[in-house]
């Protein structure tokens, strides 16, 4: 069975990076997308990242575009998000998210029921 495991959260202070990475285990698939979604208590799960696994999709919410750069090893099925100049509003747990991927393009990337498996969620705390 397909698993997500998710590392890197935790506290940190305005202006510090965070990175997020995401192994995917047992896939029975050679190609993939995979996205960071966040979820603060009383909201719904939102968008932050998604990518396809050679990089040749990549795409980024407003929220975090010019603070969030991804990058891929596709031998051990790997995927990282770098945040910079963390706010407090980037609090929230991050999850990750993938599904098979095939064809050329990377259709509905940032909807939440476009997934097939997800991570545990990891908290990403960013305090004054």
């Amino acid at each position: 069975q397909v698993q997500l495991i998710e590392t890197g959260g935790g506290v940190v202070q305005t202006g510090d990076s965070l990175r997020l990475s995401c192994t995917i285990s047992r896939p029975f698939f050679g190609t993939y997308g995979m996205a960071w979604f966040r979820q603060t208590p009383d909201n719904e799960r939102e968008f932050v990242a998604a990518f396809s696994w050679n990089e040749a999709h990549i795409y980024y919410a407003d929220s975090v575009k010019g603070r969030v750069t991804i990058s891929t090893t596709y031998a051990n099925f790997t995927g990282n998000l770098q945040l910079s100049d963390l706010r407090v509003a980037d609090t929230a747990v991050y999850y990750c998210a993938v599904r098979p991927l095939g064809g050329t393009t990377y259709p509905h990337y940032y909807s939440t029921t476009a997934y097939d498996y997800w991570g545990q969620g990891t908290q990403v705390t960013v305090s004054t």
